[in-house]
C-alpha cells in the first residue's frame, strides 16, 4: 500500500488500531463472565457424557452428577452476584479431547467434569479448589490374571484421549519397558466395552471413574479394579485464567460450600447413596486426602 503523505498513513495507522481495538474488544474473553450475565448473557456449563459419577446423562439425557450439582451451586452464586434473576444456564456436553480448548476458547465458563488439575494445564486454563482426589489404577476382566501394570507385558491397555492416566501409562511404559500396546478410547465407555470384549486387556483411569462405570454395566461382576496407584489426580472444575473476577467469586463459593460442609451433602448423595442409572451406590466414603484437603481448601496444587 502506498500513501501520498505522513497524514495519510497516520489516518490509516489510526484506522487499523481502531479496529484492532473493536475485534480484540469484542471478543469471547473481552468482557468477563460476570459482566456478560449482568448484561443479560448466558452461562455456559461444560458436562461430560460418560464420567460416572462426576458428570454424565441419564436414561432422558439430562446431565447430572457431582461435579454437575456443584456447578449448579456456582451458577446460583453468578446469579447472586450479578443480580440476574433470569439467567439462563446452557448445559454444553465436552469430552475429554476438546474439554480444555472449550474453556480457553470461552465456549464454555465451567467445565463441570473429572479434570485433573495439574501444571502443564494450568499453562491454557485455571481451576478452583478441587472436588476430589483418586488415582489411576486398571480396571479388568474379574477373571484376568492381572494385579498390576507389570502384569500387562505383551498385552493391550487402553485408556480415554487427552487424559493424565493415558500419559502417565504411556510413560510407565518407556521407563520400565513393559512392551505394553497402549489403546487410545474417544470416551470412558468404550473403553470399558474395550475391555468387556477382550479388545484390551485392561482400562487404565482414575480409579473412582473405574468403579462407577463397572458398578453401571449390566454385569458389574465380570470387572475388577486392581492395582496401585499410577498417579495422584486433584480433580476440580476448570474456568478460563483469563477472568480473575469470575474466578474470584468460584474460589470463594467454592470454599464456603466445603467450610460450611455443605459440599459433604452434595458428595454423600453421588458416592454413599444409589445413583443413575441403576440405582446402585459406590459406596466411597471421602478419602483422607481429600478430608485433610478440605481442612484449608485452596486451588493451590503442588505439580
Amino acid at each position: 500500500m502506498i500513501f501520498r503523505s505522513v497524514q495519510d498513513a497516520a489516518k490509516a495507522i489510526c484506522l487499523l488500531t481502531c479496529l484492532g481495538a473493536t475485534v480484540w474488544g469484542g471478543g469471547a474473553h473481552a468482557a468477563g463472565v460476570l459482566d456478560r450475565v449482568g448484561a443479560g448473557g448466558k452461562l455456559l456449563i461444560g458436562h461430560r457424557e460418560s464420567s460416572i459419577p462426576f458428570s454424565y446423562v441419564d436414561a432422558d439425557k439430562k446431565p447430572v452428577g457431582y461435579a454437575v450439582d456443584l456447578c449448579l451451586k456456582l451458577a446460583e452464586a453468578v446469579r447472586k452476584k450479578t443480580g440476574a434473576k433470569n439467567m439462563q444456564v446452557d448445559m454444553v456436553q465436552v469430552t475429554s479431547a476438546n474439554r480444555i480448548a472449550m474453556v480457553a476458547e470461552g465456549k464454555v465458563d465451567l467445565e463441570c467434569g473429572s479434570t485433573t488439575n495439574n501444571a502443564e494445564r494450568r499453562e491454557k486454563v485455571a481451576f478452583t479448589v478441587p472436588h476430589f482426589i483418586t488415582g489411576a489404577r486398571l480396571l479388568v476382566r474379574a477373571n484376568a490374571r492381572i494385579d498390576r501394570i507389570e502384569d500387562l507385558e505383551g498385552k493391550k491397555l487402553v485408556s480415554t484421549k487427552g487424559t493424565t492416566p493415558l500419559k502417565a501409562a504411556e510413560q510407565a511404559n518407556r521407563e520400565r519397558l513393559l512392551g505394553v500396546t497402549i489403546l487410545e478410547a474417544p470416551d470412558h465407555a468404550t473403553a470399558v466395552e474395550m475391555v468387556e470384549k477382550g479388545d484390551a486387556d485392561a482400562f487404565v483411569m482414575d480409579d473412582v471413574l473405574l468403579y462407577g462405570l463397572a458398578a453401571n454395566r449390566p454385569k458389574p461382576d465380570a470387572l475388577k479394579v486392581v492395582g496401585k496407584f499410577l498417579t495422584t489426580e486433584p480433580l476440580a472444575i476448570m474456568l478460563s485464567k483469563n477472568d480473575p473476577e469470575f474466578k474470584k467469586l468460584v474460589d470463594e463459593e467454592m470454599r464456603r460450600l466445603i467450610v460450611s460442609k455443605e459440599i459433604q451433602q452434595v458428595y454423600d448423595k453421588w458416592f454413599l447413596k444409589p445413583i443413575p442409572p441403576n440405582d446402585k451406590a459406590l459406596n466411597l466414603p471421602v478419602s483422607y486426602l481429600l478430608r485433610d484437603f478440605w481442612k484449608y481448601p485452596s486451588d493451590f496444587v503442588p505439580f
